[in-house]
C-alpha cells in the first residue's frame, strides 16, 4: 500500500515556495515531485496552515444497521423480493444504498432464497 510523503519533504516544498520565492512548479522540480502535488500542498497549507497528510484507509461502518437492519430482515422474511426492489424501498425510507451493499447484507444474513421444488418453483425441463 502506498504511503504519504514525509512531513520533512512537505515542509521543505512549502518553505521553498513561501520563503525562497519559488513557484510551485520550480519547487516540485527541485524536490522531485509532481507539480500538482506541490500545488495541492500549498493550497492545503494556505487553507489550514498545515501540510500534514490526511487519514488513509480505516474502517467504514456499514450503513445497513440498527433500525434499517431490523426492517430489512423482516422484509426479506416476509416474502418475495428483488435486490433492486429492496434498494428502491430503502431509498423510500431515506437510506441511500447501492445494489452491492444490499446483496452483501442479504448474503451475509443468509436471507436469500433459491428456486427449488420445496418452494413450488419450476424444476429442470
Amino acid at each position: 500500500m502506498a504511503r504519504p510523503y514525509s512531513m520533512d519533504l512537505r515542509e521543505r516544498i512549502v518553505a521553498a515556495v513561501e520563503t525562497d520565492g519559488l513557484s510551485c512548479h520550480e519547487a516540485a522540480k527541485r524536490y522531485g515531485v509532481a507539480p500538482s502535488t506541490a500545488i495541492r500542498w500549498m493550497q492545503s497549507f494556505r487553507r489550514t496552515g498545515s501540510v500534514s497528510a490526511g487519514q488513509m484507509g480505516g474502517h467504514k461502518p456499514k450503513r445497513l444497521r440498527g433500525v434499517h437492519r431490523e426492517w430489512l430482515i423482516e422484509r426479506c422474511n416476509a416474502g418475495d423480493f428483488t435486490l433492486r426492489g429492496l434498494v428502491a424501498e430503502l431509498a423510500g425510507r431515506g437510506l441511500k444504498v447501492d445494489y452491492r451493499s444490499v446483496w452483501a447484507f442479504v448474503h451475509d444474513e443468509r436471507l436469500s432464497f433459491k428456486k427449488n421444488a420445496r418452494r413450488g418453483r419450476t424444476g429442470p425441463s
